[in-house]
């Protein structure tokens, strides 16, 4: 649905980059050969969307990295928006359901990098989970949000790009 909002599929595809996950960073050049296209297009968006505050540039020797502004107005409803358009409310709500007791659920591997394959890689961390419930729900999840599910359980979420969905609270 947001692909009709946002009919440039260049601003789409670096607004779920940077707003899907804020520790997401790019440069131009590694961005268009990530989505595959010219340095031009991706230049003038990340132009827009750097005018418009969105995007912050940080000189790196002779490149500019790029992430999302986390203080900008915007920011939070950016990320939810993308989040919900990702599907991720519903894959957290399916998860924590009939889960048992879930201390974390983190999406890693390409959407925790911003990268839209169409494949989740989903941790989750806790006791007593319920795995016959994560063998069937991968099917339904599918259907849910159209997108593979790979689900790991595991006693901690450690990996460095992870994205957290749902942190206990104590």
């Amino acid at each position: 649905m947001l692909d009709y909002l946002i009919t440039s599929k260049t601003r789409l595809r670096l607004l779920i980059k940077f707003f899907s996950n804020p520790k997401n960073q790019g440069h131009l050049r590694g961005l268009a050969e990530e989505f595959g296209e010219s340095t031009n297009s991706i230049r003038k968006e990340l132009n827009h969307l750097s005018e418009a505050g969105l995007l912050l540039k940080i000189a790196d020797n002779n490149k500019i990295d790029y992430k999302a502004n986390t203080d900008h107005p915007l920011f939070s409803n950016l990320h939810d928006l993308i989040q919900k358009y990702l599907g991720f409310d519903k894959l957290l709500a399916t998860v924590l359901e009939r889960m048992g007791d879930v201390n974390e659920v983190a999406l890693v591997g390409d959407y925790a990098k911003g990268l839209h394959t169409g494949k989740l890689k989903v941790q989750i961390s806790g006791e007593k989970v319920n795995g016959e419930y994560l063998e069937r729900l991968s099917e339904r999840i599918k259907e849910l949000i159209d997108k593979e599910v790979e689900f790991q359980v595991t006693e901690k979420i450690t990996h460095p790009d992870a994205l957290f969905l749902y942190q206990k609270s104590n």
